[in-house]
């Protein structure tokens, strides 16, 4: 156990606040898994039976329409996790699920979840702590959407994605984009070549390098570092 504790606390930060004793909880039924770009994991309404643990790569969380259109309202990764809210008593996904840049994940059947978090009081508060996080973020997101003008958007987003990819190069067509931000693809097209004039990125079909990352932070919108100024109290405050 101790191996593997080792390994995926370093890979995850919500499993690294757990204790090598309530870890143990968990590990023998956490099973790592690769996963793609566009692979769906859940649907809205859908009954949860998986909750995934990312390692590496990003999952979205997208609301989603009746006539088929969604836009995301959180990014996940190796910050958290998908459906934590499943430990303590969750039943029904509230939003998709689709993996946003392909990576490995470590995934647990929510039965197994919840059993773990019957017994430990630290898994418990952790995921009621990270469901309360998770929840400012959608909150952010949800005003960002409606508020913030695209260029910002696709900076704050960039920038979101490149903090869990560790990689100034992103491979993203202009229609995974447009679902994500909620526009059409002339618009992502026409916002990266905006961005790009003005030398903050390189664009490419299906390819952006992130080239002045200051920059890009201040042509960024307010929920960036709000966002990530949250995620980072909450884990300092776990290691005190």
């Amino acid at each position: 156990m101790s191996t593997n504790y080792s390994r995926l606390s370093r890979a995850n930060r919500l499993l690294a606040a757990l204790s090598p004793e309530d870890f143990s909880l968990l590990a023998r039924d956490l099973k790592e898994i690769r996963l793609k770009q566009g692979e769906v994991l859940q649907e809205r309404t859908d009954e949860i039976e998986q909750v995934y643990f990312p390692l590496s790569g990003m999952i979205s969380l997208l609301a989603v329409m009746k006539n088929g259109t969604a836009v995301e309202i959180a990014t996940i990764g190796r910050e958290g996790v998908v459906c934590a809210m499943v430990g303590l008593g969750a039943r029904t996904a509230a939003s998709r699920a689709i993996v946003q840049l392909e990576g490995t994940f470590a995934r647990i059947t929510a039965s197994k979840l919840r059993a773990a978090a019957r017994q430990s009081s630290a898994i418990r508060e952790l995921l009621a702590r990270y469901g309360e996080l998770l929840m400012a973020t959608i909150s952010q997101t949800a005003g960002c959407n409606a508020l913030h003008p695209i260029e910002a958007r696709l900076s704050r987003w960039l920038l979101q994605t490149r903090d869990r990819s560790d990689d100034d190069r992103l491979s993203l067509t202009q229609e995974f984009l447009s679902q994500m931000l909620g526009v059409r693809r002339t618009t992502v097209t026409m916002t990266a070549r905006t961005l790009q004039a003005r030398g903050l990125i390189k664009y490419s079909r299906g390819r952006m390098e992130i080239v002045d990352r200051a920059g890009l932070e201040k042509n960024a919108c307010e929920c960036y570092g709000f966002i990530r100024h949250r995620h980072d109290k909450m884990f300092s405050s776990l290691t005190k």
